[in-house]
């Protein structure tokens, strides 16, 4: 499979993601925080842009700009959508489309819509995501170790957690929502 070695069809996937961390952190009372992170062990350090709700009960959303050129959106503490999942020609995935699930994703988020949870089983502990919204309805889970485990418990992750809504910002006297 050959990749793009530009990657310039995916380019709107950046776009959209700094469009729309400009428009939530309008819209909504959060922190913006940027930083240089690594991914995974082996990679280089990319740009993660995070917005933190100012009330704890609400999920963050974090956003790593990649050098495909794509994206790895994150909610909340386990929910992580990387975007494009491939850049290959062969795959031929759509940035249109890619575009509208970081959008659709994202909003399920800020309405509330993502439960976590740590389950323990015979043969360890595992996480467990749902998002749900308009347009979705989508379950996620994957292993911890037992450290990671351990300190999702004692976070409050033993039962199921169901994110607030964020803040909206209050608008001035006179503006229309």
């Amino acid at each position: 499979m050959r990749a793009d070695p530009r990657g310039a069809r995916f380019a709107v996937l950046q776009e959209t993601a700094e469009a729309l961390l400009e428009e939530l952190a309008q819209r909504y009372v959060v922190d913006r925080r940027e930083s240089k992170e690594l991914l995974a062990p082996a990679d280089a350090l990319v740009r993660m842009e995070r917005l933190m709700p100012r009330t704890p009960a609400a999920a963050p959303l974090a956003v790593a700009f990649t050098e495909t050129p794509g994206v790895a959106l994150r909610l909340g503490r386990w929910w992580v959508e990387t975007l494009p999942g491939c850049a290959c020609e062969v795959c031929d995935e759509d940035p249109a489309q890619l575009a509208d699930l970081l959008r659709l994703q994202a909003s399920a988020l800020v309405e509330g819509g993502l439960w976590e949870r740590v389950r323990r089983g015979v043969g360890g502990s595992w996480y467990e995501s749902r998002l749900i919204g308009r347009g979705i309805n989508a379950r996620r889970e994957g292993p911890l170790t037992r450290a990671d485990a351990r300190e999702a418990r004692r976070s409050g992750f033993a039962a199921a957690v169901q994110w607030a809504p964020w803040p909206p910002r209050p608008h001035p006297e006179g503006d229309t929502p």
